[in-house]
């Protein structure tokens, strides 16, 4: 642990004035909140118009100005680094991790409304914040919360149609077929077919992705419910919260599920725009594709081993840890296990990250509420030696640009703990959460009518040639 203070220390010293003013000033916003003022959508409604002109501004002003360089290893490297979307959501910085409208993790859990005293924030609040850059108020929260209840209901051929799949496809194939089922509901492609007006993109949007948030957790329980519990159906109870809700519909009622449902939702739904799947949701709707079109593109991204999927095998890979050493693993037994897996030519999973450079902090806050709630779990005492081992393993092997634990390292045991023990389901989870984050963004890239995404694309003979005449230039 010495060698990750030693190393995180300087970072944790540089953001803490940056997190203090916006902490401070979140805190003055929440002050100033107007409980009477419940309805997000004509929150959103009086806010478009200056956003507007302040893209409009922005492109007038500065459109001309260059945001850096790029290079061949950036083209051939997957495009890392490169700045080329507009995501007003949240910030990935590589040191200090994500940033929903300018708060960190730590400081949405302090300002945004919870459950119960001390709980952990509602997903509704985050939902609020990333739409709107404000915080809400608990009855704002509560109110959306009922406007997500009242909009959450299926209609049951969408269940005889996942009926209609085979049981044993991947629960993501089955998440993503739904969502395209549903997108009969378009309230925007409707709209669009009846000639709407491009200033009102954004409010048939909105109507999609507030049913698409609503309806998702209802079914997501339906598919976990078919597949490992025989189709025994819950329905939608009619006074939780949104992260208790699912997790009741998913068969859970012991509080401390419900409080990290919660977690879960709020930390993975935005990670800024770069990721396969929001970046996917975005060049799916710039095309004006609509919002149930887009997530299922989305979702289809997110089931990649790559992105979502990695929270899958983490836990896979933890219990093979247990299978061969046993609960109570030593230090150099786990060490030797590392090397085993890296000599193999696999990857520790649950460790790097394409951005980050520290600890992910949805890591550290997974961590902190396994310490309050399961501190004595074998699986969590287990992923607590990986973080001490694991980074200066991969630091000594030298290939590694982030040695430190993402936010799959963790989510699998704190779900295994509570009874969610199937771990292909895991990615499902995933998805439902970035629904909040990415549906947040389309609503926004309709009301500011963002264009087309049209990058240009070279083969590696324009390369050579061009990189051939820069050398000799």
């Amino acid at each position: 642990m010495a060698f990750f203070r030693s190393l995180s220390a300087l970072s944790r010293l540089r953001s803490r004035s940056a997190q203090q003013s916006s902490l401070g000033n979140s805190v003055r916003w929440l002050q100033m909140e107007s409980s009477s003022d419940l309805d997000l959508h004509s929150q959103l409604k009086e806010m478009i118009p200056e956003q507007q002109e302040r893209l409009k501004k922005l492109k007038a002003e500065h459109g001309k100005v260059q945001l850096g360089n790029f290079t061949t290893d950036m083209v051939l490297g997957g495009m890392r680094g490169m700045i080329g979307l507009l995501w007003e959501t949240s910030l990935l910085d590589p040191d200090e991790g994500i940033r929903f409208r300018g708060l960190s993790i730590p400081e949405c859990q302090k300002v945004l409304p919870a459950a119960k005293p001390g709980g952990e924030p509602l997903p509704e609040g985050l939902l609020w914040l990333l739409l709107t850059g404000k915080v809400p108020n608990k009855a704002q929260v509560d109110a959306l919360s009922a406007e997500l209840r009242n909009r959450a209901q299926v209609p049951d051929k969408l269940y005889k149609f996942i009926d209609g799949l085979d049981v044993t496809a991947h629960p993501m194939t089955q998440l993503s077929a739904g969502v395209m089922f549903l997108q009969v509901q378009s309230e925007f492609q409707k709209a669009y077919a009846k000639g709407i007006h491009k200033s009102k993109y954004w409010e048939t949007a909105y109507e999609d992705s507030l049913n698409l948030i609503a309806r998702l957790p209802a079914l997501a329980a339906y598919i976990y419910r078919r597949i490992y519990k025989e189709g025994q159906f819950i329905p939608v109870h009619d006074s939780l919260d949104y992260g208790g809700n699912f997790a009741h519909m998913l068969g859970f009622d012991n509080p401390k599920m419900h409080e990290l449902m919660r977690l879960y939702l709020t930390i993975h739904s935005d990670h800024e725009g770069g990721n396969v799947s929001a970046h996917t949701a975005h060049l799916v709707a710039s095309a004006l594709s609509d919002p149930y079109l887009s997530f299922a593109a989305a979702l289809n991204g997110l089931a990649g081993p790559l992105h979502g999927l990695a929270n899958q095998e983490v836990l896979l890979w933890i219990k093979s840890v247990v299978d061969e050493c046993g609960e109570n693993v030593s230090t150099e037994q786990l060490k030797e296990y590392i090397w085993k897996t890296l000599n193999s030519g696999k990857v520790v999973p649950g460790y790097g990250h394409g951005v980050l450079r520290q600890t992910d902090p949805r890591y550290t806050c997974q961590r902190e509420f396994a310490l309050k709630h399961l501190p004595d779990d074998p699986l969590f005492q287990l992923v607590s030696k990986l973080y001490e081992v694991v980074p200066p393993i991969l630091t000594e092997l030298g290939k590694v640009k982030n040695p430190w634990p993402n936010v799959d390292a963790h989510s699998g045991v704190l779900l295994n703990h509570f009874g969610l023990t199937e771990a292909r389901y895991y990615t499902v989870l995933f998805g439902v959460s970035r629904s909040i984050g990415i549906c947040s963004q389309l609503i926004w890239d309709r009301a500011l009518g963002l264009p087309l995404e049209r990058p240009k694309s070279v083969t590696m003979e324009w390369l050579e040639n061009y990189c051939r005449k820069a050398a000799t230039s």
